[in-house]
């Protein structure tokens, strides 16, 4: 959930183009209004009509309306505020993890629950190594710390019997992959 909160942060911080301080504002309070307390208050709605149990979602097919507004969530993040035009390398992120959230929603009608954590934290590890390669600097320890996360999340999730190592496999790959295909359009 934070995490295009992140990547956004790093973006602005990270980059060497100027960005006016309003535009930094704005992108950042839409990512957040649109990413964050959006879903945060469609979930408590979605509990209060039983549709959720927990937090933990951990039936399968209590997926499916959140993976599905958060799908409409970030087509209007991307077709309404970060365009294309104006920081592509957001664009491009915000893309893959619309494209990420499909697959997940998809897995969900095979029955096969991805891990949220995975897709999230594996796709902004290559979000900072695309933006790397994207501005020819060297964000190693960064690039080091994320890669150390993944391992951290994907051994949280293990411990807490929240997935099986199949369900984290099939959401690293799902954040990796769409991520990595985009990376060829703003590289």
């Amino acid at each position: 959930m934070f995490i295009s909160v992140y990547a956004v942060l790093l973006y602005f911080f990270l980059t060497e183009r100027y960005h006016p301080y309003q535009e930094v504002f704005l992108v950042t309070i839409q990512v957040i209004i649109l990413t964050i307390l959006i879903p945060i208050s469609i979930f408590y709605f979605l509990m209060t009509l039983g549709r959720a149990n927990s937090f933990m979602l951990s039936e399968i097919s209590q997926r499916k309306i959140p993976l599905a507004v958060n799908i409409l969530l970030l087509y209007i993040l991307i077709r309404e505020s970060i365009r294309i035009e104006l920081i592509p390398e957001l664009y491009y992120f915000f893309f893959g993890a619309l494209v990420s959230t499909v697959l997940a929603l998809l897995f969900v009608f095979i029955n096969l629950k991805a891990s949220i954590h995975m897709i999230a934290i594996s796709s902004i590890t290559v979000f900072a190594i695309g933006f790397s390669l994207h501005t020819q600097t060297n964000h190693i320890y960064l690039v080091a710390f994320l890669l150390l996360l993944n391992g951290i999340v994907a051994t949280s999730r293990l411990s807490m019997k929240a997935h099986d190592t199949k369900e984290l496999i099939v959401g690293f790959l799902s954040g990796v992959i769409p991520q990595m295909g985009l990376l060829y359009f703003w590289l």
